[in-house]
């Protein structure tokens, strides 16, 4: 134990040294933090729209209330639904639900896109004789999948956001 304490305290030396800084530092009044409460989501089209404007709106105000909008994200969804897997009877085995999403952060005041990028993430669903659970299986893949492209975006958002500082 004594030994991985000497190890610790010798990598944090190291750490510091290199200039590498928290992401989040100063918590709820850090400047990654303020720029984050201050993008506002621009609505986005459907259900899956919907599910991912509630998702961002979550994380990117998750310290309390947003601050003044001084940017705005556009997102545009692509939701597919493929059948994968033929089985002996014609029928579909396996489905791969994608979901991307193509955004850009802009700047309220001046109109610039300081970030344009695409995030996304697939799902594998089994297609069984139950219909409700197929139907099931696809709803929770959608919330799954947008809630991991939402994280990835607000991850590059906070990224840029930090390097802005």
């Amino acid at each position: 134990m004594k030994r991985f304490g000497g190890l610790l305290t010798a990598f944090s030396l190291l750490l510091a040294g290199c200039g590498l800084q928290p992401m989040y530092a100063g918590g709820g009044n850090g400047a990654v933090a303020q720029g984050l409460a201050g993008v506002e989501v621009a609505p986005i089209e459907g259900k899956a729209g919907w599910l991912m404007r509630n998702a961002l709106t979550d994380r990117l105000h998750a310290g309390g209330n947003p601050g003044s909008a001084r940017y705005r994200l556009d997102v545009r969804l692509d939701d597919k639904l493929e059948g994968l897997g033929l089985l002996s009877n014609d029928t579909v085995g396996r489905e791969r639900r994608t979901l991307r999403a193509r955004y850009q952060l802009v700047d309220v005041a001046s109109g610039a896109i300081l970030v344009d990028a695409t995030a996304g993430s697939d799902a594998g669903i089994d297609v069984v004789s139950s219909e409700y659970a197929v139907v099931a299986g696809e709803q929770t893949a959608l919330e799954n999948l947008t809630r991991v492209v939402a994280d990835r975006i607000v991850t590059k958002l906070a990224v840029e956001l930090q390097t802005r500082k």
